[in-house]
């Protein structure tokens, strides 16, 4: 049997994974990461009640509860990167960030350095570790979290245990209510990664200058004002402020385009619009499982956002860093600064940065 730390958030999933270690009878003790240091909203950010419920999981399973801070990591390695990101006018993914930063990095040393074997998570995905480690979808395809974790690598998947990647998350509610966890029926984190729910506007405009524009038709008609294109994103339908104009469909604006330029937020009516859909996209920063990609040019699977069903699609690699991916059919809102993940089967191969959506006109040029 193995000596396997838990990163023990509070939530019902790692208190799971932490029991399911534990009656296969290894040898389990648990970590509760508090890496943001809250000075405001503090009732939306509930980290003392995470680990005050950490504490009763640890107590009721007869393991050890260590607690640390990587807010230093946090901020260095993600949360810049992130109002970097914004500042830049795209729109990232910092879960992913912080999986391969904090969770799997910073976390997989620290546990390494009291002595653990391995680390276990409560995320829904599969490994496979013959001969080369393999990232496979959870079986639950509501809850399979491959997404956010196709920046890990061949050691950070080698060292870490997904306990749940066979289980439905009822089945994982079943199993905390049977072990008499008061966690059972919380309700799932959302929000940022380890900053969790805010009121996002106003909480992003505490790191980055409002820097306010036109809100523009794809006629070039002025209809409104914007207060920074870093606070909206493509598909985005709330809070464009520009509702019940004459002249028009009567149907809802949605942000189609940013102009980064000549700061211009372009929106258009119609929530399948043409100017939401591209069949084509431009990525970097590409990041492949096995350590190289499948080849030059292949067809997979892809998303382009968590939980989105998987999207038939030909990649074509640009260099070792960027590539460009042909999807089968167009696709709505793709969106610079998130990432775009590719499967084959239920196997995780992968993914990169979007950089920008073609448009049709320029990707059969």
């Amino acid at each position: 049997m193995s000596n396997i730390i838990v990163g023990l958030s509070g939530g019902v999933d790692s208190a799971v994974a932490a029991l399911l270690l534990k009656q296969q009878g290894h040898d389990v003790a648990a970590v509760f990461m508090k890496n943001w240091d809250e000075d405001d909203e503090k009732d939306q950010c509930p980290a003392e009640q995470d680990l005050a419920d950490a504490r009763a999981i640890a107590r009721q399973l007869g393991i050890e509860l260590h607690t640390v801070s990587f807010s230093a990591e946090y901020w260095n390695r993600v949360f810049a990167h992130f109002l970097a990101e914004y500042e830049a006018g795209r729109t990232p993914s910092p879960d992913i960030i912080c999986n391969r930063e904090i969770k799997f990095r910073a976390f997989l040393d620290y546990a390494t350095g009291l002595g653990a074997d391995l680390i276990a998570t409560g995320h829904y995905a599969r490994i496979e570790k013959s001969p080369v480690v393999r990232l496979l979808r959870g079986i639950d395809a509501d809850k399979d979290q491959t997404y956010f974790l196709h920046t890990l690598d061949q050691a950070q998947l080698a060292g870490s245990l997904f306990p749940l990647g066979g289980l439905t998350k009822q089945a994982v509610r079943e199993l905390a209510k049977q072990a008499g966890f008061a966690v059972h029926a919380k309700k799932d984190s959302t929000g940022i990664c380890f900053i969790g729910e805010r009121r996002f506007s106003a909480f992003l405009a505490q790191y980055v200058q409002k820097n306010p524009g036109e809100i523009r038709t794809l006629d070039d008609e002025v209809i409104g004002q914007h207060e920074g294109l870093m606070f909206y994103t493509i598909g985005q339908r709330q809070g464009l402020g520009i509702g019940g104009r004459s002249n028009t469909s009567g149907e809802p604006w949605y942000v189609t385009a940013k102009d980064i330029e000549y700061n211009i937020l372009r929106v258009a009516q119609g929530v399948n619009h043409p100017a939401l859909f591209s069949q084509s996209l431009l990525a970097s920063e590409l990041h492949w499982i096995a350590g190289k990609a499948p080849g030059h040019g292949f067809e997979c699977s892809a998303r382009i956002r968590h939980q989105q069903p998987l999207q038939g699609c030909s990649v074509t690699l640009n260099g070792t860093q960027g590539c460009s991916v042909r999807f089968n059919r167009p696709q709505r809102a793709i969106t610079a600064g998130q990432s775009v993940v590719f499967y084959r089967g239920d196997e995780c191969l992968g993914g990169a940065v979007i950089d920008a959506a073609i448009p049709e006109r320029k990707a059969d040029q």
